[in-house]
């Protein structure tokens, strides 16, 4: 509940504490003094739009301090901790307005966007203004309260979510309708890239190895010739190298003591001798495989043919073909079709439908049960509030066949104030006077299943009076033994209700007009409720009604 509200240079007023308590706090005082200047300001700590027109006349800034405890607040607490701005069961709300339009908003103390002192803000205080019986004529606000009332916001949401996912898959199918063309020419020519190199299937380093080959294979014939030529001189004819090899070693073996020198270039030459005999070997083994390699040329220039003329397709470098082929490879696996594509989109906008009018049919269910439960009890608040010939009456439209993010029925409230007349909706029936009342049993009973322990009602008792103002305390009276209400009211009869008693007056001089505030008890509250009835606060009678409507309260 709200602990604390501190106001700073905020249109009239120049400074204001407020201490409020559970129950129910009544804010009287007379026209003009100022009395929703603290409902505005809490409105503003809780995330309402503001422009600088707010920052009191002469000042820099207008700063706005609300103080919640969130003891009993689970979801409250989630999020806090869940955004990591919770310190303990005490949370505050501070706004600041600057005079040039600025807006700063802190949770905390730390500087969060707006749009969460919002979200943070509807979990903490729900408030309802004399300006709700516009929006009252709205069917969007009828959806809002026929869902609250029944705690099916949750359900909503994941209507609206469904509807999402429909929408989004319809625009996709849609979009690749358009462009199936395009998809199929694409799917086609990936199709004919990717064939061709599967069936030129070029390895990781082949290019180079056939490159090599091919250098080789054309410089055969010079090979041969040279090879030839070599194997001559290391023949063993007479002009050969190892027969020469073996003259010299027969020379060193004639000699009958051999020095260390002459020994060691002996076993060189022996060395040498069985060197060029290898050496030979593998040159006979190179002519004998060049008469095998005769029609291999042709082969490996064929494949880099293939090669060269593939990569100037792709206009790329012979050695970039295989991660090319890679690459669209996994393109045409990732990829359908433009006709299967479009019937797995098809699928898709009936799987999501499906799942939309599910989780829509039981919303519908769900509503229809709370617009019966509703419609009684707003029923029942009517006739206690002088309008027992009222029928009011929730009427569920349906929508149409295409989804709708809002379920399958259009949400509508329907009054008829004279017995056999049909109920109409409420802007064709309802007048200003009747309106504040189905306005006010409508937020009282529905502020009865709110989940938010602070009920904040600005002057929503216009155009009531006598017995049923009465009747409008106890309501808001018995609202706050379960929640903290706060009432701005012109009624003495509801101020009377209040289990603490706020009184807002109007400072005037020279320089400046400012609003006091006061908290009433005893006397103070006596004469006030007096004063509120119209009576002479110095009456011994006015005072003694005041004060018996307070003990009757």
């Amino acid at each position: 509940m709200l602990t604390h509200l501190q106001i700073n240079d905020f249109t009239l007023v120049d400074h204001l504490d407020l201490e409020l308590s559970s129950g129910l706090t009544t804010i009287t005082g007379e026209t003009g003094a100022g009395k929703s200047i603290m409902l505005d300001a809490l409105g503003l700590a809780l995330g309402d739009k503001t422009d600088a027109d707010k920052v009191r006349l002469g000042s820099e800034k207008t700063e706005i301090h609300a103080t919640f405890d969130i003891a009993e607040l689970p979801a409250a607490q989630q999020w806090l901790t869940d955004q990591d701005l919770r310190i303990d069961d005490d949370c505050i709300l501070r706004r600041i307005i600057t005079a040039e339009g600025r807006s700063r908003a802190y949770i905390n103390g730390s500087n969060v966007p707006l749009q969460q002192l919002r979200i943070l803000g509807d979990m903490l205080a729900d408030i309802h203004s004399q300006h709700e019986h516009q929006s009252l004529l709205k069917p969007s606000t009828h959806k809002r309260l026929l869902d609250d009332s029944a705690n099916l916001k949750s359900l909503a949401s994941t209507v609206r979510q469904a509807y999402h996912n429909w929408h989004t898959a319809a625009q996709n199918l849609e979009q690749a309708q358009t462009q199936s063309d395009e998809i199929n020419a694409r799917f086609q020519l990936l199709s004919y890239q990717v064939e061709e190199l599967d069936q030129l299937n070029l390895q990781e380093e082949e290019l180079e190895a056939l490159e090599k080959e091919q250098r080789i294979l054309a410089n055969l014939e010079t090979t041969q010739q040279n090879c030839s030529h070599v194997l001559d001189i290391c023949s063993t004819d007479d002009i050969g190298i190892v027969d020469n090899l073996h003259r010299a070693l027969h020379l060193l073996g004639e000699l009958p003591d051999k020095t260390d020198f002459l020994s060691s270039a002996h076993s060189l030459l022996e060395n040498a001798v069985i060197q060029v005999q290898e050496a030979q070997s593998e040159l006979e083994r190179q002519l004998e495989n060049q008469e095998l390699d005769q029609n291999r040329l042709p082969e490996v220039e064929q494949r880099l043919s293939q090669v060269y003329e593939i990569s100037r397709k792709h206009k790329i470098h012979p050695s970039e073909l295989v991660a090319l082929h890679q690459s669209l490879a996994e393109e045409l696996q990732g990829m359908q079709s433009g006709d299967e594509h479009i019937q797995t989109l098809e699928e898709a906008v009936k799987r999501s439908l499906s799942e939309y009018k599910s989780h829509a049919q039981i919303l519908t269910k769900e509503r229809k049960a709370a617009a019966k439960a509703l419609t009684k009890s707003v029923n029942e608040q009517l006739a206690k509030l002088a309008m027992a010939n009222a029928t009011f009456a929730i009427d569920l439209k349906d929508s149409g066949a295409e989804p709708t993010k809002d379920g399958n029925e259009v949400i509508e409230f329907l009054i008829s104030t004279h017995p056999g007349q049909p109920p109409k909706p409420l802007i064709k029936i309802a007048s200003g006077g009747e309106l504040s009342r189905i306005s006010l049993a409508i937020q009282v009973v529905t502020a009865q299943t709110s989940a938010t322990p602070t009920l904040v009602f600005d002057e929503v008792d216009v155009g009531i009076g006598g017995p049923t103002g009465d009747v409008v305390g106890r309501m808001l009276r018995e609202l706050g033994q379960n929640a903290q209400v706060i009432c701005v009211t012109h009624l003495a009869q509801v101020a009377s209700k209040g289990h603490q008693h706020i009184k807002v007056s109007k400072e005037v001089d020279k320089q400046s007009i400012s609003s006091e505030v006061t908290y009433l008890e005893g006397e103070e509250k006596i004469q006030e409720i007096a004063r509120m009835m119209g009576g002479d606060i110095s009456s011994k009678q006015s005072l003694a009604h005041a004060k018996q409507m307070i003990k009757s309260g």
